[in-house]
């Protein structure tokens, strides 16, 4: 199946932004993770989000195999807070349908409780950032998540999965991977660097649920400037 699917898009992205959470209590925080589903997509770069959700989940003791507004989920508990890990299954094209699905089920405020993962060819394999805004900058699940959101201001932790070319290659005139490359399964050595990446990506989420994200951008992106 091709990476995009037939699923209607959100009838009012702008209602998203000022609803859920606003009638009483807080929801819980979402931690959606994004990425292709299926077998073919496991261990390529495009998919990092969800090994970041994976990871977060086998350290808490979750398995996310719930089906619930088009994406796979789990719940835990995080610094007190209830958290809900999620995948969605709607492929990165239409990511911004799963997380619009989600934040309507849970009540869950986006301005405050969403935080959004994926890979950023921008970064260097090895590192990863945290922004409260900005633009997509080319990345189609991001762009899915503004179009639902109707907004760029959300969370996002952006994992870094740039292959940095050999001096020959950039002599020789050749431009970064792209789509072949983020859909291609990474090298032995390349899910290595990654592997280490996701433990503190997982430090990272933990720290913006608890803290919020002021504090863990100074604490991790500051760390990974070093």
């Amino acid at each position: 199946m091709s990476e995009t699917a037939e699923f209607d898009h959100p009838s009012d992205p702008k209602s998203l932004a000022g609803s859920p959470g606003a009638g009483g209590s807080r929801g819980p925080f979402l931690v959606v993770g994004l990425g292709n589903p299926g077998p073919d997509y496991f261990w390529t770069p495009h998919n990092a989000g969800f090994m970041a959700i994976d990871r977060i989940a086998g350290q808490e003791g979750v398995v996310v195999l719930n089906r619930r507004s088009r994406a796979l989920t789990a719940s835990c508990r995080i610094a007190g807070r209830k958290v809900i890990l999620a995948k969605p299954e709607t492929y990165m094209n239409l990511s911004g349908v799963a997380v619009a699905a989600l934040i309507r089920e849970f009540d869950v405020d986006p301005a405050r409780d969403l935080l959004v993962i994926y890979d950023e060819l921008d970064l260097a394999l090895g590192t990863f950032k945290i922004r409260e805004r900005g633009s997509p900058a080319g990345h189609n699940g991001a762009r899915s998540v503004t179009g639902a959101l109707g907004t760029q201001e959300w969370l996002r932790l952006r994992i870094g999965v740039g292959r940095e070319l050999p001096p020959e290659a950039i002599s020789a005139g050749a431009g970064r991977p792209g789509q072949d490359y983020l859909l291609s399964p990474l090298r032995k050595t390349e899910l290595a660097i990654l592997d280490e990446v996701l433990d503190k990506v997982a430090s990272a989420t933990r720290r913006i649920i608890q803290d919020g994200p002021g504090p863990a951008m100074n604490e991790f992106n500051r760390k990974d400037r070093e």
